[in-house]
């Protein structure tokens, strides 16, 4: 049996970001869905009860968070582990 090549340390990065990127994609669109349906399709009272207004006063705050957290991981990805570029030996030359 043949070995896989081992996974460098910005493809595991990589991986290790892909995963929870997507899974807290996951869990955003799932929080969303499931409210937008408990709003549309389920028969509520003229009032809101009182345990509905503190489920959707609870999940207001973690939908922002979990976005906010989506959003940094997503833009602070790129601006990391950039390669760096070998120091160029000076040139040497007559200065004019």
């Amino acid at each position: 049996m043949q070995l896989r090549p081992r996974l460098t340390n910005e493809e595991i990065k990589a991986r290790l970001v892909l995963v929870v990127g997507v899974g807290l994609t996951i869990v955003f669109v799932l929080s969303i869905g499931f409210m937008l349906y408990g709003l549309q399709f389920v028969t509520q009272p003229r009032n809101m009860s009182e345990a509905d207004g503190e489920a959707y006063s609870v999940l207001s705050p973690l939908l922002m968070s979990l976005s906010g957290g989506l959003l940094a991981l997503l833009s602070a990805n790129g601006l990391r582990d950039k390669p760096k570029d070998p120091p160029t030996p000076p040139t040497s030359g007559s200065t004019p």
